[in-house]
């Protein structure tokens, strides 16, 4: 999985690919001008302050570089030019806090020091002794010694703050481009997986909760968005910085860069042993987050059902251990990261600087020791710094391991099969639907069995049958949800599987049972922001149902803002809006879920009339329990298992005398139903048993 994610991230790091190398190019940058500090240090100690014990002799010319002391002209030996004659050679040593003057030649200044009554001795490794007539040097003296180092020192300072500009730039440069660039790679992340929710087939919905997919596309996303910008700058940042340091500390000197490559493996273990427990603790971390969603989202929708049933014990109860899992793993991340925290650093830091102070020993810092002290000084610092980028790396650990856990999620939810979606469409079709022999099951066991009718451009087709007779099953072949696994479905002749989903569905239109409303208003909701329905349209829809008598109470009529699945409005103003989309879209196809079950008498004839409005000229589909509703019908078909088991108009299925005919005679009542298949109704004492 993580390699799939990987290339997937970097996939979607190269839609901003120029920004994030314009952001490597200036951490690199900024790198290279922090790691110049160091080496200015280094100079300015070697080449300037203690460069002053370096061999001086005596000359006539006088400049810059010329040292005035005592009536004499000195110049440091190593600034002679070629052929340029030297006088006697004269020594400037520090003993102790003070600074001595040697008028003679000093072949070793290795050793210990020490200076009494005007003579300098010097002490060798081996116990010999020399001693050199010398005077102690006044500030002033020393001055004179330092002041041709003034402006070479000067010169480093001024670099060393030009760097430092260079870098700071770079640092904001590179923190702004990072994560600019982060942001434009997750809003695309972003639109792509809603784009792909848009494209899955309805029936993935039918087992992931809307609060987990709701997760993926919020809480997953923004942790891929940590990934990119607090993540990925601290790794880059790191990598490119210890890179950095390890030339430096090369260019230092390469048997302290050699020593110090012990660092390198110790992190590679460290990350492969943190993510190997990481991983398995994020990974039900995530999952318990979106299941925390997912039931937060389901006790909203059903907030009234858990009050009228009293299940908020049990339903807090369920909440209760989800949360309580969720803290039991985030405790077990702590703890890791507890144990792998940058406390680890500091210990190998350590072990780092007692290697080197180990390998070179406290007694060679001295002017002629294995490596100069301005040297050594630089390592120190240069070494410091390598453990900076360790500790932002060490520290981004759990997060690097929560994103790349986050990241799959929402790739795997991208790797579902999803629909294409086709451009442009297709003609309005008349509307002649054909099944034929048709049969199909959601999973193993067929709910729909031989299914074979016709519906020609006009006529109303009614299906009546129990709960889970293959009635919605139906329904959803035609709006091609699913296909058959058996027999051909056809519309104006042509398979509906030879046609793109989108085009099929651009004429047909549904109302459903319980119509959902979006936020936005009554009209926006007739419209659905489609361009190609105009505002006129929409309120002549609205008219044609007649909503606009019953939405006149209304403060602003056609624009009162609808909230919440139109909560605010009742059963038959919502279904009346309903109506008027479908009629504003004009479908050849019209789908009837239900549409007047849950309406009271006096709205239901005015939704019967609605109701002959919208059929007029269309291919309507009834999906039925009312029976007094669909008396009109043009083709009754009466479903039994997923079998057709009737087929008919009203009356001849009345005659029939089977299964509608008792389902009718159960509705209505002995009273009202025919006492005798094909006979008038007939005045009955019995009761009505609804």
């Amino acid at each position: 999985m993580h390699t799939h994610t990987g290339k997937a991230l970097f996939k979607y790091a190269l839609t901003a690919k120029r920004t994030f190398i314009l952001a490597l190019v200036m951490l690199a940058i900024g790198v290279a001008a922090e790691l110049a500090g160091p080496f200015i240090a280094r100079s300015m100690i070697d080449d300037h302050m203690l460069a002053i014990e370096q061999p001086f002799y005596e000359t006539t010319a006088k400049d810059d570089l010329t040292v005035d002391y005592d009536g004499r002209t000195f110049k440091r030996g190593d600034r002679f030019a070629e052929g340029e004659s030297k006088g006697a050679e004269v020594r400037v040593l520090q003993v102790g806090r003070s600074f001595v003057f040697v008028d003679a030649a000093v072949p070793d200044v290795s050793g210990d020091r020490s200076f009494a009554d005007g003579v300098l001795t010097l002490t060798g490794k081996d116990g010999v002794r020399s001693e050199y007539p010398a005077q102690k040097l006044s500030a002033t003296g020393l001055f004179a010694f330092y002041k041709p180092e003034v402006p070479g020192i000067m010169s480093l300072i001024i670099w060393y703050l030009v760097f430092l500009a260079i870098s700071i730039v770079m640092e904001f440069g590179k923190t702004y481009w990072l994560q600019s660039s982060a942001n434009h790679v997750i809003r695309k992340l972003r639109m792509d997986v809603y784009a792909h929710i848009q494209r899955l087939p309805v029936h993935f919905f039918d087992n992931l909760p809307a609060g987990k997919v709701v997760s993926r596309v919020t809480n997953d996303t923004e942790a891929v968005k940590e990934l990119f910008i607090a993540v990925l700058a601290n790794f880059f940042s790191g990598i490119i910085n210890m890179l950095g340091v390890y030339v430096a500390l090369f260019i230092l000197d390469v048997r302290l860069g050699l020593i110090c490559l012990f660092v390198v493996p110790i992190i590679y273990l460290w990350v492969v042993f943190y993510r190997k427990f990481a991983t398995k603790y994020n990974t039900i971390i995530r999952s318990r987050l979106s299941e925390i969603n997912a039931i937060i989202n389901e006790s909203i929708q059903g907030m009234s059902i858990i009050r009228i049933f009293r299940r908020e014990s049990q339903t807090k109860e369920e909440f209760e251990n989800l949360n309580n899992d969720y803290m039991k793993h985030q405790n077990k991340m702590l703890n890791l990261n507890a144990f792998t925290s940058h406390n680890l650093v500091n210990v190998i830091r350590n072990l780092a600087f007692a290697t080197v102070l180990w390998y070179f020993g406290s007694a060679q810092l001295d002017a002629t020791s294995v490596i100069s002290l301005g040297v050594l000084y630089a390592f120190v610092d240069v070494l410091g710094r390598l453990f900076q980028p360790i500790t932002g790396m060490v520290n981004q650990l759990a997060a690097l391991d929560s994103s790349m856990v986050s990241a799959g999620r929402v790739f795997a939810l991208m790797d579902e099969p999803g629909e294409d979606v086709v451009d442009g469409s297709m003609p309005r079709y008349k509307g002649n639907v054909e099944f034929k022999d048709v049969s199909f099951a959601y999973k193993k066991d067929y709910v729909l069995k031989n299914i074979s009718f016709e519906a020609k451009q006009g006529q109303t087709v009614a299906l009546v049958g129990h709960t889970g007779s293959g009635k919605s099953s139906i329904i959803n072949l035609l709006f091609r949800f699913y296909d058959p696994q058996k027999g051909t479905i056809t519309i104006d002749g042509k398979p509906v599987t030879e046609l793109p989903k989108q085009w099929i569905r651009q004429h047909m239109g549904i109302v459903l049972q319980d119509p959902y409303l979006f936020t936005g208003t009554i009209l926006s909701n007739v419209t659905l922001g489609d361009e190609r329905i105009s505002r006129k349209t929409g309120e002549k829809a609205l008219i044609d149902v007649g909503a606009d008598r019953i939405l006149a109470h209304l403060p602003k009529g056609m624009d009162e803002p609808v909230v919440e699945k139109g909560s605010t409005l009742s059963a038959g103003e919502r279904q009346l809006i309903s109506f008027a989309r479908a009629l504003a879209f004009d479908p050849a196809i019209l789908i009837l879920d239900e549409a007047t079950a849950n309406i009271d008498t006096e709205t239901e004839a005015l939704i019967q009339s609605a109701l002959e409005v919208l059929k007029r000229g269309r291919t309507t589909f009834i999906i039925a329990h009312r029976l007094s509703t669909i008396r009109s019908a043009d083709q009754i078909l009466v479903l039994h298992r997923g079998e057709i088991v009737e087929r008919g108009t009203h009356e001849e299925l009345l005659a029939l005398g089977g299964r509608y005919y008792q389902m009718y005679r159960l509705q209505l009542g002995a009273a009202e139903a025919p006492a005798t298949p094909g006979a008038g109704p007939a005045i009955s004492p019995v009761a009505n048993p609804s």
